[in-house]
C-alpha cells in the first residue's frame, strides 16, 4: 500500500497552507531543488556540452517518458516528452488527420480546455477551408461520431467540472467508425488510472506541471500507440526528430517510433525538476492514490454542503464519474476564492462561477479537508468574500 505519510513529507508545503490547486500546479518535491542545483553545478558547471553524453541528457525525453507512462497505462518506449501541450496537441492532432486522408472533421466537445480548441483550429485554417473543427456538448459526443469524423479529440477529465469521458467506450466507438482518437491527460495523469494500451487509445498527451509535479512549465508528453508509431508523419519536423540527426541532413528523416514525435531541445533543467517529482511517483501505487482521493473529495463535498448552503455542486455526485478535484458554483466565487487564499486555503477559481479545489493524496489528508471545509465555512456564513479587496480580477484566477 502507498505511504501517503511518506510521500506527504517529501513535499516542501509552506506552513500554514492547506493546498487545494494540485490539479493546476502542483507544490515543490523537497528534493528537486537540490536535485537542480547539483545538475546545473555538477553537469551543466563542470561537463558543459559533454553533459549531453556524459549526464544523458538526450535519453531524458523517453527515460521520464517509461516513468509516466506507468501511471497511465502505456507500453514502454511509447511516450516522449518536451515541448508544451499545445505543441503535442498539435503534433497529434496533425498526424491522426493524415491516417483518415479521406476525412476532414475533427470532432470535439465543449468541455474541452480550451486551447486544445484553439490549436486545432489553427491547424485546420492552414490546411483549408474544407475541414471542420466540430464542438458538441460533452454529453452529446458518442451520438455525433459518425462517418465524416477523421479525429476524436477529448480531454478525459473536464478541466472545469472533473466530469471522465468514457475512455475505452468512446475509443471503441470511434474506432468502429474509422475515427483516430486524441486523449488529452491534462487532468487525468496522477490523478485518475489510465489504462491507453488496453483501450487502444491512439494518441495521448499531457502535462506534467500538474498532478505530476514538475513544476511551472514543465514539460508536456505525447503517446502513440505502437500499431502507429512507425507511420505517423510529425507535423512539426523538428531537428531532433530526425533518424539522425547528427549527420545534418538538409532533407528530414523521421526517426524510429516514439523518436520521431521531438521537437526542439529539450528543457534539460525542467527534466531535472520532474525526475525529483517522478522519484515519488515512483513510491505510488495509482489504484492507492485513486481510492485515497475519492475518500478525500467525498470528505469534502460532504463537508461543503453541510455547512455553507449557497455554493451547489458542479462536479458529478458519483465518484466514479469525476477526476480528482471538486467544483462548486457561486455567483461571488472569485471573490470567495480569494478570501479562502487570503486564510491559507489555495484552490482557484474558473469563470464564469466555478470555485475549484484539486485533491492529491501524495500530500493532501484528511485534516487538510476539515480545515479547508471549517474556513470556508467560515467565511461563507459571515460574507467574508463581500470585500472590494478580493474582488478586483487578477491576470490569473
Amino acid at each position: 500500500m502507498t505511504d501517503f505519510a511518506a510521500t506527504k513529507a517529501m513535499f516542501d508545503l509552506p506552513n500554514g497552507t492547506i493546498y487545494l490547486d494540485g490539479n493546476s500546479l502542483g507544490p515543490l518535491p523537497r528534493a528537486a531543488a537540490e536535485r537542480v542545483s547539483g545538475m546545473m553545478t555538477h553537469e551543466w558547471g563542470q561537463m558543459l556540452i559533454t553533459g549531453w553524453n556524459k549526464a544523458g541528457w538526450m535519453g531524458l525525453p523517453t527515460g521520464l517518458g517509461d516513468r509516466i507512462g506507468r501511471l497511465i497505462g502505456a507500453e514502454p518506449g511509447t511516450i516522449v516528452t518536451g515541448d508544451t501541450l499545445s505543441i503535442k496537441v498539435y503534433q497529434a492532432v496533425a498526424s491522426a488527420l493524415e491516417l483518415c486522408p479521406d476525412r476532414k472533421v475533427v470532432l470535439s466537445d465543449s468541455g474541452n480546455f480550451p486551447s486544445d480548441l484553439y490549436m486545432v483550429d489553427g491547424l485546420l485554417r492552414s490546411l483549408g477551408s474544407e475541414y471542420e473543427l466540430r464542438v458538441v456538448a460533452p454529453e452529446d459526443v458518442a451520438e455525433n461520431i459518425t462517418k465524416d469524423v477523421a479525429v476524436l479529440m477529448l480531454t478525459e477529465v473536464d478541466y472545469r467540472s472533473g466530469r471522465i469521458h468514457d475512455m475505452k467506450a468512446l475509443t471503441e466507438q470511434a474506432h468502429a467508425n474509422g475515427t483516430i482518437t486524441v486523449w488529452d491527460l491534462a487532468h487525468s495523469a496522477g490523478a485518475i488510472p489510465v489504462e491507453l494500451s488496453s483501450c487502444k487509445a491512439d494518441f495521448a498527451v499531457g502535462c506534467s506541471y500538474k498532478y505530476l509535479n514538475g513544476g511551472p512549465g514543465a514539460p508536456a508528453f505525447i503517446y502513440v500507440a505502437p500499431r502507429h508509431a512507425d507511420r505517423v508523419r510529425p507535423a512539426l519536423s523538428g531537428w531532433l526528430g530526425h533518424e539522425a540527426p547528427f549527420t545534418f541532413d538538409l532533407d528530414y528523416r523521421p526517426g524510429q517510433g516514439i523518436e520521431r514525435m521531438r521537437v526542439g531541445t529539450p528543457p534539460i533543467i525542467q527534466m531535472t525538476a520532474l525526475s525529483a517529482a517522478m522519484d515519488i511517483w515512483d513510491m505510488a501505487n495509482i489504484m492507492d492514490v485513486r481510492a485515497k482521493s475519492i475518500e478525500l473529495t467525498e470528505l469534502f463535498i460532504s463537508g461543503v454542503e453541510a455547512t455553507c448552503p449557497d455554493l451547489k455542486l458542479a462536479s458529478p455526485r458519483d465518484p466514479a464519474q469525476r477526476g480528482s478535484q471538486v467544483s462548486f458554483r457561486f455567483a461571488d466565487g472569485y471573490a470567495a476564492m480569494q478570501a479562502l487564499i487570503a486564510r491559507g486555503v489555495i484552490g482557484d477559481f474558473r469563470a464564469p462561477d466555478i470555485m475549484r479545489f484539486g485533491f492529491t493524496p501524495l500530500y493532501i489528508d484528511e485534516q487538510d479537508v476539515n480545515g479547508a471545509v471549517d474556513i470556508l465555512a467560515d467565511i461563507m456564513t459571515n460574507r467574508l468574500w463581500d470585500a472590494p479587496e478580493y474582488k478586483v480580477r487578477q491576470r490569473v484566477t
